[in-house]
């Protein structure tokens, strides 16, 4: 396992968030960066929630200048969670349990393993810098008393699996993998990442609930569609959705 060529890393012993420090770092970069904290003491998930980072567990931002339309820059929440999977398969030696939960979660044995947040910056409509936050549980889950209520129950890679992984170690794999997956989007577009997404993809062709603040879907979870919104068979027919929360 190498480091990917072009993609700078820092290790940090401490920071509020690595999402924030990738915002004031942002500027001052010339390529993508990995920002790795060792402890986050002010970590966040969507929607402004907070994620808790138990000791051992893994909190990093990758911060990039991508190309093309914000729409195109929001689909590397699905790059990411490729790299994602294949660096718990390259940690732990297992695909077994692993799956991937629309829109940025990474499954293991049917709870929640790793969390994606995409956070953007630009000027005009266009976005200069994209940050992507990672958050895996490698040793420990968060308190119970810390979920959201609904939640699916989370899980750690260390007793799941018995792999123990440092944050570093996970970071070259995570690193290599992401490198592979941003260079076949940017190649080839968004189809051949949805179609390996689709293959690795939670309770397809099953019934689920999307929720959003204002409304409520159940319907059969048929695909994600070339824009990524989660298309759901219902009683009322074929619906698309841009962004909610799945639960099943």
């Amino acid at each position: 396992m190498s480091w990917p060529q072009g993609y700078g890393k820092r290790v940090l012993d401490e920071v509020d968030s690595t999402l924030d420090e990738a915002k004031r770092i942002a500027p001052e970069l010339s390529g993508p960066e990995w920002i790795l904290a060792l402890r986050q003491t002010k970590g966040r998930g969507r929607r402004g929630r907070d994620w808790k980072d138990p000791e051992g567990n893994f909190a990093a931002t990758l911060v990039l200048r991508p190309e093309g339309a914000p729409d195109q820059a929001a689909l590397r929440s699905f790059v990411t969670a490729l790299a994602l999977y294949d660096a718990c398969v390259a940690v732990s030696g297992r695909s077994e349990g692993l799956s991937l939960k629309w829109p940025n979660d990474v499954l293991l044995n049917g709870g929640k393993l790793a969390g994606i947040l995409l956070e953007s910056m630009g000027k005009g409509g266009d976005v200069t810098h994209l940050s992507i936050g990672v958050g895996v549980n490698l040793r420990n889950t968060p308190n119970a008393d810390w979920l959201e209520p609904g939640s699916v129950w989370p899980v750690a890679l260390l007793p799941e699996t018995g792999a123990l992984v440092t944050p570093e170690e996970f970071l070259e794999a995570l690193a290599e993998a992401y490198a592979r997956y941003e260079a076949q989007f940017t190649t080839y577009g968004f189809e051949p990442i949805r179609t390996a997404w689709l293959a690795r993809a939670a309770k397809l062709g099953e019934v689920i609930t999307a929720r959003t603040a204002t409304s409520e879907t159940v319907g059969t979870f048929e695909t994600v569609d070339a824009q990524g919104n989660l298309v759901l068979n219902t009683a009322k027919g074929r619906v698309s959705i841009p962004a909610a929360d799945v639960f099943f």
